[in-house]
């Protein structure tokens, strides 16, 4: 009890407008009965943990030499933080998985390239193994042509290929150029599930493809545009897209290899975004 209430991290806390919950003071006590028994029963004699977790690795560290008298060790690492220092986490709301369910190939590797230059040195060093020397040259590379974000890239690339193969960061870079690049030839390479983690939140329809079929004819049928004059006025004022290029005329007739891809899927969008996922059937 002494300890717990002497760390300045529990005081802060029980002087706060909020206060402390009996659980998240006994968090400590709890995390070192579970050092103590995976000690017990598995031999284990380290915990590794970020440095925000110094107080409870020390309680552990406590418990197991007091109950046991063997010489355990704790190990505490920097916190990765977002851009905005925010730290990185479940409890954040904000974390990256290496799960593709839940933090897909592209998701990751957009994390990664979008570092700032003040980190990315230290994440190079951190999550890849690069030699030194060679961190060290693309470093200089990038003072001299910071625009080409070549650390950014060289970082995302190598992380997303530990993570998830080469095949995860080809994934990766045929979503990018999808997205970022309108690449039509990356979008007919694409399979069904890099479409869904690439557009998580789009609306997916199958159609079958009917003579003199039109771009109004498939806005509509998507439930993509609303009905009448204002939904025509959508496509004619530039808000409707196929396949990255922009359908300004209604009537124009649905051509294979143009507004519908190779393998058989359509990508149209609807505003900035707004994206539906077409799969045609019975080509």
């Amino acid at each position: 009890m002494g300890t717990l209430l002497s760390r300045q991290s529990c005081q802060a806390r029980l002087h706060s407008a909020e206060g402390m919950s009996l659980a998240e003071f006994l968090y400590p006590a709890l995390q070192a009965y579970d050092f103590l028994h995976l000690h017990r029963h598995h031999g284990c004699r380290i915990q590794l943990g970020g440095h925000d977790q110094m107080g409870n690795i020390m309680s552990g560290y406590e418990l197991v030499t007091k109950m046991t008298g063997a010489d355990v060790f704790g190990i505490t690492v920097p916190l990765i933080t977002s851009t905005t220092g925010d730290k990185l986490g479940k409890t954040a709301g904000n974390a990256v998985w290496l799960n593709r369910d839940k933090t897909s190939p592209f998701e990751l590797y957009q994390f990664f390239v979008r570092q700032q230059d003040n980190v990315v040195e230290k994440y190079l060093k951190l999550f890849t193994f690069l030699p030194l020397a060679e961190i060290a040259h693309i470093m200089e590379m990038h003072a001299k042509e910071p625009e080409k974000w070549g650390p950014q890239k060289r970082l995302a690339a190598e992380v997303t290929k530990l993570v998830h193969g080469r095949e995860g960061l080809e994934s990766a870079k045929r979503c990018t150029k999808a997205l970022y690049y309108s690449s039509v030839e990356a979008l007919e390479e694409m399979s069904d599930q890099e479409l869904q983690e690439l557009f998580r939140q789009a609306t997916s329809a199958e159609l079958m493809l009917e003579p003199g079929m039109t771009v109004l004819d498939l806005c509509r049928k998507a439930n993509a545009i609303p009905d009448g004059p204002s939904g025509y006025r959508k496509i004619t004022d530039g808000g409707v897209s196929l396949n990255g290029n922009r359908v300004t005329n209604p009537e124009t007739v649905l051509i294979l290899g143009q507004h519908i891809l190779k393998n058989g899927v359509s990508l149209l969008r609807v505003g900035k975004k707004n994206y539906y996922i077409i799969k045609w059937l019975q080509l």
